[in-house]
Order: structure tokens, then C-alpha cells, then sequence
């Protein structure tokens, strides 16, 4: 998965020193099914993601990387939930910190399919029978399947 400029551009100030990024995970909705990916990195099924821009809104992220990864046009719908994830260090041994804002979505137009190399299999699950998932991705569909009022946050007082 291609690296964006910006992060390039950090990482050669800051060198593997944590970086603290927007995340934001679409979890697109259509006729009652969930848009999945199977993960070309680690092979992980999982709702689209991907990191904000510079500048970027992050609802404009979510539907920018669902056009990305999954040839697939949505819109926002509600913010479902926002998370810290714990850090991860990456094999090179940089250190990132996402706040990752999960994002319901409608889908709007376009059948799915891995667009940029980041997603192997694109396809509609029905969540009632999804196939094993990791426990962070699944927590972020069932959040965004279930969420109508306000976005649920982590922690807090």
C-alpha cells in the first residue's frame, strides 16, 4: 500500500518517532449489506479505511477512499463512532497513532471491486453471517450498523 507524500515527508523530520494520524474507517450500507474488503497487507477482512489528508474533511476521506479502494460512490451518512487505536509499529519500525472516525454510509452507485492493489476481494456481506473478522473491525461495523443518534466516543470522563 502506497505510503501518502505527506507521511513520506514527516517521517524524514521525525525519522520512527510515533506519528499521531486521522483515520477514517466507511462502513457502506446497501440494501441491508456491508461493504468488505479482504486486505491485500495482512489479509484481514475489514470495512474500507484509510488515512485523511492534509486539510481533508474526514466524512470527504470516507468517501474519497471507498471510491479508492472499492470503486464504489457513497455518502456519509453519520459519524458512528470515534477511537483511539493502539499503536502500531510497522516492520520498518515506524511508530503511528490513529484516531480513527467511523463513518456510516449509504451507497450510492457502482459495484465493487479492488481498485488500487490495497483490497484483493471487494463484496457485499450480509451482517447478520459475517465471516471471522478481527475484534477492532468487527466492533466498527456493528457500530456503525447500530448507531442512529449521536456518535459513541472511547474513554472520557
Amino acid at each position: 500500500m502506497p505510503i501518502p507524500d505527506f507521511i513520506v515527508d514527516l517521517r524524514r523530520k521525525i525519522g520512527t518517532d510515533p506519528l499521531s494520524l486521522a483515520g477514517v474507517t466507511a462502513v457502506v450500507v446497501r440494501d441491508g449489506q456491508v461493504l468488505l474488503g479482504r486486505r491485500s497487507d495482512n489479509g484481514w477482512l475489514t470495512p474500507i479505511t484509510g488515512i485523511v489528508d492534509p486539510g481533508e474533511e474526514p466524512a470527504d476521506a470516507a468517501v474519497r477512499e471507498t471510491a479508492e479502494e472499492a470503486g464504489v460512490v457513497c455518502r456519509v451518512e453519520h459519524l458512528a463512532w470515534v477511537h483511539q487505536i493502539p499503536r502500531i509499529v510497522y516492520a520498518n519500525g515506524d511508530q503511528a497513532d490513529y484516531l480513527d472516525l467511523t463513518f456510516r454510509c449509504a451507497w450510492v452507485s457502482g459495484d465493487p471491486y479492488p481498485v488500487d492493489g490495497e483490497m484483493t476481494e471487494v463484496g457485499w456481506y450480509d451482517p447478520t453471517a459475517l465471516p471471522e473478522m478481527n475484534a477492532d473491525m468487527r466492533r466498527r461495523v456493528d457500530a456503525a450498523l447500530s448507531a442512529s443518534g449521536p456518535a459513541r466516543f472511547e474513554g472520557g470522563a
